[in-house]
């Protein structure tokens, strides 16, 4: 069985699909679908396709020089029948395409090699050139986070990116929490201004609001 390739995208074009166009010439052509056929029809280039064999094979991305493609090339050559040939050429077909695979996987790490480094050292060019565009801490954040980290032994750098994400991204701060200031009435007839922080460190409001319950005790009993 003959399997050919499209001659626009270069797939495989399997027998009884796809579409076969005769020229007037005599010239016959393979399409794996009619997507290929209304492209070849219409005059496009397969270079300029980035979807198709010719392209990638000329922006680097396949390998072009390789013995085991030259097993590929069609061959208009009769050949008597063989049986001890024709099973060995199945055996040689099957160690072909594995070695063929495992190339393409080796040509393939090469050509992505460094990828991961070209990405940050452009996403650190992007952020250094529109800093200014950056959300920024204020003081009395820096004071905070470096309190927060001195209690929980990390690393302040951490924890100020954190920060940052959250503000980019909208979403509420992990490290800190709210804060609501309110004026309370004494026994006595004096007013206290509290601030009270909820979210942020934990167990420094406790005892703010012991006091604040036994004021209020206090309140009632009288």
């Amino acid at each position: 069985m003959r399997v050919d390739n499209c001659f626009f995208c270069g797939r495989p074009a399997w027998p009884s699909k796809g579409i076969t166009f005769m020229r007037n010439d005599g010239k016959s052509f393979r399409f794996c679908r009619s997507k290929c056929h209304k492209n070849f029809k219409m005059k496009r280039n397969p270079r300029k396709l980035k979807w198709t064999k010719a392209y990638r094979k000329n922006a680097g991305k396949e390998m072009t020089v390789d013995s085991t493609l030259q097993f590929a090339a069609r061959r208009n050559v009769p050949v008597r029948y063989d049986r001890e040939l024709f099973a060995k050429t199945l055996k040689a077909m099957e160690r072909i395409s594995e070695i063929k695979a495992r190339r393409e996987r080796i040509f393939y790490k090469k050509r992505m090699a460094g990828k991961r480094a070209r990405e940050v050292a452009a996403a650190r060019k992007l952020v250094a050139d529109n800093e200014h565009l950056l959300p920024r801490l204020r003081g009395s954040e820096k004071r905070r986070l470096a309190e927060l980290a001195a209690e929980r032994g990390v690393d302040v750098e951490e924890l100020e990116r954190e920060e940052l994400a959250a503000k980019a991204s909208g979403k509420k701060s992990k490290a800190f929490g709210g804060e609501v200031k309110r004026l309370r009435v004494r026994t006595d007839g004096g007013v206290e201004e509290i601030t009270e922080s909820f979210g942020g460190v934990v167990g420094e409001d406790d005892d703010e609001d012991d006091g604040f319950e036994d004021e209020d005790d206090e309140m009632d009993t009288d």
